[in-house]
């Protein structure tokens, strides 16, 4: 795409379409959130006129909707198709390679680093783009690109969260040691973010726990809501709501989601409710201590996981659900509750993170990490058909009003816009200088 004149004075006219390259070194339609951010708001950018190209590593996006995807492919050792492989020679022959299979040999996490390396590889030959949106992965490859083309990038919420909550998870000093590896990355993003000078966050307090984190000042940042999927997260007619019958769509292990305190909960409610039952979404790892949790407070006989199940299976789900239960001891915005409220669902919710940002008055919440204050919530509403039927009511109409895809896409245009000036601006003034 050319230029227009006023481009040369620095301005950018905000009605012209752009070309958007849109970066996710993880693109998994079915979990994870990068692939469900990447996916729709492709598709929203699309759907007001933008050209957008999509960069993304394995597993790749499944779009369909008007974005146009170009691979990067890794080693992909993470396929649980064939987990850990060992690369061939020829594989490790390019640098880039080596340096993703030694850092993943080592219990790190080196994706980020490469698939930033490799998207520089190729976007360096290619100048076409107005804007380039890196997906949280800030990579010393995005820092690169910054350099020539005016970029942008989301960080949903800081991952020191992440890892700190997992570190004071572990018990074993062997264990620690090997989330602090893992989360190593962590250090190359705290050294990339400053050079960014406009980011996407998805909530005041995700922007606010990422100033603090990575020292960056609140006026770079564009606070933008993430949407939610209304035509795939609705109420579901002619489905009763069963009582006592609670769910959760988080199966994780990882000590941030909160599930293990749900289930503490669910124990603690056990002997006054005999018909309270929860449905987990998905399936833990196989050798998960929440299944060692799960015996340990007798409560197996309650708890059912789904596995993976199809579209129209969740939303079946979801209606006959009493209750939806977001036990999240963090959210940089918060999916879950949202999906469930556009489905019609009562929500309890912890306030960890922007959980209250998005759950608002529509939902009951409870302090993050204690058992105690999500069972009172849990038999209140079992308890209280009046007060789940209000609640489907207003939680629905929640995000209806506030968490579109649409809404997403033009505030997200809107911190585009901002950032291609800022980088004329600066680049005019070091021409000036020159």
């Amino acid at each position: 795409m050319t230029d227009s004149a006023d481009t040369r004075s620095g301005n950018v006219k905000s009605d012209r379409p752009l070309r958007i390259c849109l970066l996710s070194y993880r693109g998994n339609p079915h979990c994870g959130g990068q692939g469900v951010y990447i996916r729709h708001l492709s598709h929203a950018l699309c759907r007001l006129g933008h050209q957008v190209d999509v960069l993304a590593g394995q597993p790749y996006p499944v779009l369909n909707n008007g974005a146009r995807l170009h691979r990067l492919p890794s080693l992909d050792l993470y396929n649980p198709e064939d987990l850990f492989r060992l690369p061939t020679l020829k594989e490790l022959s390019n640098p880039i390679n080596l340096l993703e299979w030694l850092g993943i040999s080592t219990m790190g996490f080196s994706e980020p680093l490469t698939f930033g390396l490799r998207a520089y590889q190729r976007l360096r030959r290619h100048n076409g783009y107005d804007i380039v949106h890196d997906n949280q992965c800030l990579s010393y490859g995005i820092w690169a690109i910054a350099r020539q083309i005016p970029t942008i990038a989301t960080i949903h919420h800081p991952i020191t969260v992440d890892r700190d909550l997992a570190i004071r998870a572990e018990t074993a000093l062997w264990k620690k040691f090997k989330h602090l590896r893992w989360y190593s990355f962590i250090g190359m993003q705290k050294r990339v973010v400053p050079a960014l000078k406009r980011i996407i966050t998805v909530s005041t307090h995700a922007r606010d726990d990422i100033c603090r984190e990575f020292r960056i000042p609140a006026n770079r940042f564009s606070v933008v809501p993430n949407g939610i999927d209304t035509t795939m997260f609705h109420p579901l007619p002619g489905i009763e709501r069963e009582p006592y019958r609670l769910m959760v769509t988080n199966s994780s292990d990882i000590a941030l989601k909160g599930l293990h305190i749900l289930l503490r909960a669910v124990a603690h409610l056990a002997p006054a409710h005999p018909r309270l039952q929860l449905i987990v979404v998905g399936m833990p790892k196989e050798k998960s201590p929440i299944f060692a949790l799960i015996r340990e407070l007798g409560i197996g006989s309650r708890v059912h996981f789904t596995g993976r199940i199809p579209q129209d299976e969740y939303l079946r789900q979801y209606a006959r659900a009493w209750a939806a239960v977001v036990p999240s001891l963090y959210e940089g915005f918060g999916l879950p509750a949202g999906e469930a409220m556009a489905c019609g669902v009562p929500v309890i919710s912890t306030t960890g993170g922007a959980l209250p940002e998005v759950v608002g008055d529509a939902g009951i919440l409870v302090p993050p990490g204690d058992h105690l204050p999500l069972a009172k919530a849990i038999a209140h509403l079992c308890d209280n058909s009046e007060r789940a039927q209000t609640l489907c009511q207003t939680g629905y109409k929640r995000v209806m009003t506030h968490f579109t895809w649409e809404a997403a896409a033009r505030k997200t245009v809107a911190a585009y816009h901002q950032t291609i000036h800022d980088y004329r601006r600066l680049s005019m003034s070091a021409s000036a200088r020159r």
